[in-house]
């Protein structure tokens, strides 16, 4: 038994030691322990208590908490009937109020209709009109005028009304003017510069023989990044004139719109064309220059040696630097053959000159065959990149097809550019060369007969 009971006071304690460290290591007696251990029971118990009071206070407050939520919901769903009816009633007023004016407007509802259009339009020109660039702000009364048409509270007075036809007035003798003034112009560097801006109606602003463009957004004036060059002279002319006509050169389409100038500004120049062209063109371009450096150099000589065939046909001893001389040279040398053998090293002689006398001329014939077809591989390479990039992007997109179309249409023109002048320069060139063979031929016929008169 005092085993068993050992076993259990050891078990007690060790339940202890684990469950309460601080007392097991401060109680010096297993009497102490119990003690300990029977006085934590009891102040646990305690909490216990305590805890499930504060609960069941909280469970108490959170139902009062519920049942006030729920009677200020009552209460507001009651304040929203009042204020849906409230509403309700409301409505029903304006209908009635404006049914009221708009009996009372009569036909100035019409008008005021009339009026809103014609301001709005009267604000899109005045918007995008370059003349706002001189006078700025014009349309601040206009939208102000627009809300007031469109209010309910609110009408539109005589004098809104008077402006409203003055502003369109003003715009149109203002398309009629040509005036100076001075404003901010943003430069293509970035810079601004205070310039003299001459403006001409609604359609042109031009500065220092440069052509400007008003941005309505921004309301900033600038210099157009591409000047058309062929009129900026003319628009040098205009800004100094003082009285008279000037003659210039201007968009009659006006900014609202107007693709003249642009259209002109943007008119690729020869150097882009040919840009355009691509590998094919430049090879086509270089190809062109051999030909141009071949029949020249060609020319030249065969002009110095038809000079020298024909200052022998005038000495009767002949000179072996130039090939009539040659031949004239071996019919002396073979003088005593008979007509036939004669013949024959004549014809040897001409034959031996005619290689250097057609020098080139095949290659230039060549050239001028071979441009065309040149152009005729750009034209599809350029078809080729414009299905590629329909695939890609769809049809819908100038833009991306303007590359290869514009290199299937130059490499095409550059190939003819190069093939006409370079058959013109290869007749040029045979007909030179065949008028000496023609002398050689001649002058060994010459000697043939002589000989067969001889015996």
């Amino acid at each position: 038994m005092k085993i068993k009971f050992a076993k259990g006071i050891m078990a007690v304690v060790a339940v202890a030691a684990f469950s309460m460290p601080a007392m097991a290591q401060d109680a010096k007696t297993l009497d102490e322990l119990l003690q300990m251990i029977e006085t934590s029971s009891i102040s646990e118990t305690a909490d216990y208590r305590k805890r499930e009071a504060a609960f069941k206070s909280d469970q108490r407050k959170q139902d009062q908490l519920l049942k006030q939520a729920q009677n200020t919901k009552t209460a507001e769903e009651r304040r929203s009937d009042r204020l849906e009816q409230t509403i309700r009633d409301n409505d029903a007023l304006i209908i009635s109020l404006r049914e009221q004016r708009d009996k009372r407007l009569g036909s100035l509802k019409e008008l005021f209709g009339h009026l809103t259009g014609a301001a709005g339009d009267i604000r899109a020109n005045l918007n995008q009109s370059i003349v706002s660039a001189q006078i700025p702000g014009r349309t601040e009364f206009l939208d102000e005028l627009i809300d007031k048409m469109s209010s309910d509270t609110r009408l539109p007075s005589i004098e809104d009304i008077e402006k409203l036809w003055y502003e369109q007035q003003r715009e149109m003798v203002e398309s009629s003017r040509v005036v100076k003034f001075n404003r901010s112009v943003l430069l293509t560097n970035g810079d601004q510069a205070e310039m003299e801006v001459v403006r001409v109606g609604t359609y042109n602003l031009v500065s220092d023989g440069m052509y400007l463009e008003y941005s309505p957004e921004s309301g900033l004036v600038s210099q157009l990044a591409r000047q058309p060059n062929s009129h900026q002279s003319s628009a040098s002319d205009l800004q100094a004139a003082e009285s008279g006509f000037t003659k210039t050169g201007l968009d009659p389409t006006g900014p609202l719109g107007g693709g003249l100038l642009s259209a002109l500004i943007n008119t690729p120049t020869l150097i882009e064309r040919w840009h355009f062209g691509g590998i094919v063109g430049y090879v086509i371009t270089a190809v062109f220059a051999f030909a141009i450096a071949l029949a020249i150099w060609r020319f030249v000589v065969l002009q110095g040696m038809s000079g020298k065939v024909s200052a022998q046909l005038s000495e009767a001893a002949p000179d072996v630097t130039n090939p009539l001389g040659r031949v004239l040279q071996v019919g002396a040398d073979n003088a005593g053959l008979d007509p036939e053998s004669l013949e024959l090293k004549l014809h040897e002689a001409v034959l031996k000159e005619r290689p250097e006398i057609e020098a080139g001329l095949n290659l230039l014939k060549v050239i001028s065959m071979v441009a065309p077809l040149m152009g005729l591989l750009g034209t599809v390479t350029g078809m080729i990149i414009t299905f590629q990039m329909i695939t890609l992007y769809g049809a819908g997109d100038p833009k991306a097809m303007a590359g290869g179309i514009s290199q299937a249409l130059i490499t095409t023109v550059l190939g003819l550019v190069v093939a006409i002048p370079t058959v013109l320069m290869h007749t040029l060139v045979n007909g030179k060369a065949q008028r000496i063979l023609h002398v050689l031929e001649e002058q060994s016929a010459g000697i043939v007969a002589g000989s067969v008169e001889a015996r």
